[in-house]
């Protein structure tokens, strides 16, 4: 990550998180990954927004990918997921700017947008409503951590010959075995 973000023009931390709707249909969409420890991986969101939603009912996330073009690299990963706590939800939505903050409270993420001027309308509203003071974190907002069971380092090669390392554990608690995999 620390290469990528010297090498990446923008956003190092995009990855394309997949997951999949109630009738066993895959979705994928761009988030931004905000931190990983040993217990995982962390992304931020709308808890009530289709990925929201989807995260809920399955528990799992079927991926994460990140795409580093510049160096010709990925890194893709698996597992299940669980809710960030409440203080890291907390810390992380302080740390975001008051207009991000004011508009997680005006955006119902996912669901039909009626007018452009209705989503402004609703920041606007929202916007006096905080004024100038605190603006909290709303209760359906939060964090997701993927604990991985399933991590790939790919490896751009010549004539597409890449080098890929998987490693896998049976649960997020387990120990890693690592193979290499053809391209």
């Amino acid at each position: 990550m620390g290469e990528a973000e010297k090498h990446e023009i923008n956003d190092p931390n995009a990855m394309c998180l997949a997951t999949v709707d109630a009738d066993g249909a895959p979705n994928a969409r761009m988030v931004l990954l905000k931190g990983f420890d040993d217990d995982g991986f962390v992304f931020y969101t709308n808890r009530e927004s289709a990925k929201g939603q989807e995260l809920a009912a399955t528990g799992a996330a079927a991926a994460g990918v990140l795409h580093w073009k510049s160096l010709r690299r990925q890194f893709r990963f698996r597992g299940p997921v669980e809710w960030v706590s409440e203080a890291e939800s907390d810390d992380y939505f302080e740390s975001r700017p008051r207009d991000s903050r004011i508009g997680a409270w005006a955006s119902q993420q996912s669901r039909p947008l009626e007018s452009r001027f209705a989503l402004e309308k609703a920041v606007a509203l929202k916007a006096a409503k905080f004024n100038v003071g605190h603006v909290p974190r709303p209760p359906y907002w939060g964090g997701y951590r993927i604990r991985p069971v399933e991590i790939e380092f790919w490896t751009d090669k010549p004539f597409r010959l890449h080098e890929r390392l998987r490693y896998t554990r049976e649960k997020p608690e387990g120990d890693w075995m690592v193979e290499a995999l053809y391209p």
